[in-house]
């Protein structure tokens, strides 16, 4: 009689923090609808594409809202004529360009954000384009760049971002390399129906998948706030005892604050997908003992988080787990609870993680499939005869296909075929996990302690500890008080004070502070530094309140050029 075979658990985490700007309305970053058209549809059509496939798809809140907006949007040009919400799509549009040098040549640098071997090189046009992009892409020479070659090289843009299904089944992309130059108006509207379609289509793509039986989906707290900061600061020092605090010495009502993201995550994903969803991505992996008090109250059955963080709970509960030997694995790769909670609780196997995440892009996409599935049979034949024994893989689902090859289309293709035929690897997702154990009586391992931290490195650091991210937090904190102020006075009606309730989620946000710090690359602090005190401003006027003069101050100042861009990190420093 054979073995049983090992779980794996595929986990695609989906997150775009809200990139449209509080007081113009204006999407400041076009990430959310080129993920969508490139990352979150091809996502899709793999699983499509294998039956026997499975995996979890993981989406935050405020990504589902921002794609049903840009869709709304893309519509709402297309058959009324109306503004669209994006200066990088407006290119595709008849709008008027602007004439100032300054937007003129922020609109021709957008265009170029891109990784050149993957998304540039690949397209001889674009790559011309871009080249003689870039020598006009200085104040003095932009004046130089004609109204009809920034259409063209937004079209080559966004014919780049497209994802690699797409550019495989639908003629209008070949129709539109063919053309190649000089793009009229009809050429252009093709593009954008070509990008409402595929915005329209992305959610009940997915819907489907889960009504299929295909894949779980699961959600993250509403706009993906740091759940133990929410609660506690203290939790900081947890994992870093020396951290440094903001002045304030907690979040006011951190609690409440944190059981509405998880009460309005459960709305929105209900909402759209037709469901409860049973598992949660805490934002970040971020948990502590009463984040996951949080999210079980909420009803989730299980969270998935980072053996780092697992790592930390175990030292803190004084069981040692080296990164070899039979004992470790054993202990990481399986089940847990809280010793206060029933909620199953699941740390990814960062080694794996990572390998998809930053080293199989510079891989031949069979050799990397072939190695992922050598890892895990060797994970396998390791812990064979281990009870409840389950690896899971989880990563972002959208950021790290840039730097891959054809956006991954050959090792995700690979990858899905070889583990779902594998004789010794089984395929599945959490909730089916948990069910099956349930079955069989098999308990998941009691955490005695649980230590606060994060999947980056463990810690909270990313979050707090920083001055510029403790002054953030003052910022916030600051804004938070004005809002319990204002509440309790009863001047807001009801819906007033709903929309502020609303806006408050959205300053509650980690992305603002995930981009605080002198590490991360000028141009992108700084923009993440206004968006967040737009927000606040925003906040501020929603409560018929003046916003303090510091919000027109910057907060953060970046000086570094981190991997990837500063948007993903591995596991370890």
């Amino acid at each position: 009689m054979s073995a049983p075979r090992l779980p794996v658990v595929l986990f695609w985490h989906m997150h775009q923090p809200h990139y449209r700007d509080a007081l113009s309305g204006q999407y400041v970053f076009p990430w959310t609808y080129l993920h969508a058209i490139k990352d979150y549809v091809d996502m899709a059509a793999h699983l499509e594409a294998n039956p026997r496939a499975r995996a979890v798809v993981n989406f935050t809140p405020v990504l589902i809202e921002q794609l049903e907006e840009l869709a709304e949007r893309v519509n709402a040009h297309l058959s009324q004529g109306e503004a669209l919400p994006d200066a990088v799509l407006a290119l595709l549009s008849e709008a008027p360009l602007p004439t100032q040098p300054a937007q003129r040549l922020a609109l021709l640098r957008a265009c170029l954000r891109a990784d050149r071997q993957n998304l540039i090189e690949r397209h001889p046009v674009y790559a011309e384009l871009a080249t003689l992009a870039v020598s006009l892409g200085t104040p003095e020479q932009i004046l130089y760049a004609s109204d009809q070659f920034l259409r063209d090289l937004a079209v080559w843009y966004h014919v780049a971002w497209m994802g690699e299904t797409v550019r495989r089944t639908d003629l209008r992309i070949a129709r539109l390399a063919e053309h190649g130059r000089n793009f009229g108006v009809a050429e252009r509207r093709s593009l954008l129906e070509l990008i409402g379609e595929l915005l329209a289509g992305v959610l009940p793509r997915y819907r489907r998948l889960a009504d299929d039986g295909r894949c779980e989906l699961a959600v993250s707290p509403y706009s993906h706030p740091i759940l133990p900061l929410l609660l506690d600061f203290k939790a900081a020092r947890e994992c870093e005892p020396s951290a440094s605090l903001p002045h304030h010495a907690a979040y006011p009502g951190g609690a409440e604050r944190a059981a509405w993201h998880m009460q309005e995550a459960l709305r929105v994903f209900r909402r759209v997908f037709g469901r409860d969803p049973r598992g949660c991505w805490p934002s970040e992996g971020a948990i502590s003992e009463g984040a996951l008090q949080v999210i079980e109250d909420a009803g989730l059955e299980w969270i998935a988080s980072s053996s780092s963080v697992l790592r930390g709970a175990l030292e803190e509960s004084g069981i040692p787990v080296g990164h070899d030997g039979h004992d470790g694995e054993r202990l990481l790769n399986q089940a847990h609870r809280s010793a206060h909670g029933k909620m199953a609780c699941f740390f990814r196997h960062d080694e794996v993680s990572d390998l998809i995440g930053f080293t199989y892009s510079k891989w031949h996409g069979d050799d990397a499939a072939a190695h992922l599935v050598g890892e895990l049979e060797r994970l396998a034949n390791r812990t064979e005869g281990v009870d409840g024994r389950v690896v899971l893989v989880a990563l972002d689902g959208e950021n790290a296909w840039e730097y891959y090859p054809f956006n991954g289309y050959y090792f995700l293709n690979a990858m899905y075929a070889a583990l779902a035929e594998h004789p010794r690897l089984q395929l599945t997702t959490l909730s089916d996990f948990v069910d099956d154990a349930r079955s069989r009586g098999v308990a998941p391992h009691v955490l005695p302690k649980v230590r606060a931290g994060s999947w980056v490195h463990g810690t909270l650091s990313t979050w707090m500890g920083d001055p510029s991210k403790n002054a953030g937090w003052d910022r916030l904190c600051e804004a938070k008080l004005a809002y319990d102020a204002v509440l309790a006075s009863g001047q807001l009606s009801a819906t007033e004070a709903q929309a502020a309730g609303r806006q408050l989620a959205q300053c509650e946000s980690s992305d603002w502070f995930w981009w605080f710090g002198d590490y991360n690359p000028p141009e992108a602090v700084r923009d993440f530094d206004q968006l967040f005190r737009h927000q606040l401003t925003s906040l501020y006027r929603l409560l018929k309140l003046e916003p303090p003069a510091v919000l027109s101050e910057r907060i953060s100042v970046g000086r570094g050029a981190p991997e990837a861009g500063g948007v993903m990190r591995r596991t370890q420093a």
